[in-house]
């Protein structure tokens, strides 16, 4: 495969994964809205009881409180793969910055290609055994007040695995072009910064931090100023 090809594939899919993400953050109103609404109801429960007798069981507590883990497994599920290709998943800063660029490069390829991907495809597999059961015997929450088709949360889970597994190979593609590919080619990295780009950042952080000293040392020296003045 050539690297114009392997690059063109991994923006494609980058792109659905992004996609995917953008919906997936939506729940987040809900969620908010809901946990708002427990809350809330808690504290004025004479209202809660009402609103049950007039508009039904859907203001019952325990329906409210599984709306808000559904809502909270969605947006976490479908955001895993998005958070992975803008780099906001956690790393180990403190070693990583102190490998070089290459380094970098290889951990990334071998751990997308030996952890993440064939994690997410197998335990992807589990949750779809998981789903097809739960449709099968149609299950419902364990509580008589709960929600009922289950399967439909579950598939959730399985979407945003499967959404990651992509997420993963749309960045191993990119790590194997820097690998293997013309030495001088750029193109923006998902998880990695171009040497240059880095050594960019790491003086702006220097010139930032330079100057919150000098902001904090003259208004020490204002203080002194105005103590003395007194």
């Amino acid at each position: 495969m050539s690297h114009e090809l392997a690059l063109k594939i991994s923006d494609k899919l980058a792109a659905f994964v992004e996609g995917v993400g953008k919906f997936g953050s939506i729940f987040i109103m809900p969620l908010v809205f809901v946990t708002m609404w427990d809350v809330i109801m808690r504290k004025l429960g004479g209202f809660q009881i009402w609103a049950i007798e007039n508009f039904g069981s859907m203001f019952e507590s325990t329906k409210i409180q599984e709306f808000e883990w559904h809502f909270h497994t969605a947006l976490f599920t479908l955001v895993l793969g998005y958070g992975f290709i803008n780099n906001r998943h956690v790393r180990v800063d403190l070693l990583r910055e102190k490998l070089t660029f290459r380094t970098q490069v290889w951990i990334d390829f071998l751990g997308t290609l030996i952890f993440l991907i064939p994690y997410t495809v197998i335990v992807g597999w589990f949750a779809l055994e998981y789903t097809y059961e739960a449709w099968v015997v149609n299950e419902i929450s364990a509580s008589t007040v709960g929600l009922s088709h289950r399967w439909i949360i579950k598939s959730v889970l399985v979407i945003g695995l499967f959404v990651t597994t992509i997420a993963g190979i749309s960045v191993w593609l990119q790590t194997a072009v820097v690998l293997f590919g013309p030495k001088g080619l750029r193109f923006e990295l998902m998880t990695l910064d171009w040497p240059e780009e880095a050594d960019r950042k790491r003086r702006i952080k220097i010139d930032a931090d330079d100057k919150a000293r000098e902001d904090k040392q003259i208004k020490a020296d204002l203080r002194k100023s105005m103590k003395y003045d007194e």
